[in-house]
């Protein structure tokens, strides 16, 4: 049996779950619930890959703009406008409600509420990666795409090809989506069933403490710890603590 290449994300305690990373070329969906750290574990993958192994990011928002994440993620120290500065970091938006100008508009592949192309989403997300060499995506959040198509059929699809052009860029990515049902028996969201692995954030009632919790639900070509720990967000990011126990 060959060896899996892992990729690390750089985040403590998190590749320690991992069995050292995730497998190159996945695409891993987080799910989580509001103000777990969804967009901040995002970005400190991307970081990582650029400051510990020279890999340049790729960042697709579909729901804020460029502006407020940078603002948000300066925080922990992040320089992002340096990174873009140095070609290994860049941002696309690529919102449902994102009004699109110049030559995707001209050819009607537009990006607003009626007329949404995911065709014109994929076609961006290859030129983009193409352009810049990324080995790490993030895709933050998946939830207005999961929104705008109704019918479960033609979600599904969506999603799919959705992550096969993901996997095809060789890139290894990170997305992320709503948490609708928070619990321990939560039901399953359709996306989960459609991406290679999946780690949920959430924000559970320990005793009388509030905790956020973490848990891999599932990871392929690797063996993963799926018992629910702890982390905390820092000035430094996330910090999981793959050692600690939650009941």
């Amino acid at each position: 049996m060959s060896k899996v290449e892992r990729i690390p994300t750089g985040i403590s305690g998190l590749d320690e779950m991992l069995a050292g990373g995730i497998p190159k070329g996945r695409v891993v969906l987080v799910v989580g619930g509001p103000g777990t750290g969804k967009t901040i574990l995002c970005a400190q993958y991307l970081v990582n890959g650029i400051v510990n192994h020279g890999e340049p990011g790729l960042f697709i928002t579909l729901d804020e703009n460029r502006n407020h994440l940078i603002r948000e993620m300066t925080s922990f120290g992040w320089d992002i406008p340096g990174f873009e500065k140095a070609n290994k970091w860049a941002f696309i938006d690529v919102s449902p409600s994102q009004n699109v100008e110049g030559e995707a508009k001209s050819s009607k592949l537009t990006i607003g509420k009626k007329d949404f192309s995911m065709e014109w989403v994929i076609a961006r997300i290859k030129a983009e990666v193409k352009s810049l060499g990324a080995k790490r995506l993030a895709v933050d959040p998946i939830t207005s795409l999961v929104f705008h198509y109704q019918d479960t059929t033609q979600r599904r699809s969506v999603i799919l090809d959705l992550v096969d052009t993901l996997s095809s860029t060789d890139a290894t990515t990170i997305m992320t989506t709503e948490l609708r049902i928070a619990g321990l028996e939560r039901n399953v969201q359709l996306e989960e069933y459609l991406a290679h692995g999946v780690i949920v954030l959430q924000t559970l009632q320990v005793g009388k403490a509030i905790t956020r919790v973490i848990q891999i639900e599932k990871m392929r070509e690797t063996p993963i710890d799926t018992q629910i720990r702890p982390y905390r967000i820092t000035e430094k990011g996330i910090e999981i603590y793959s050692r600690e126990s939650v009941f």
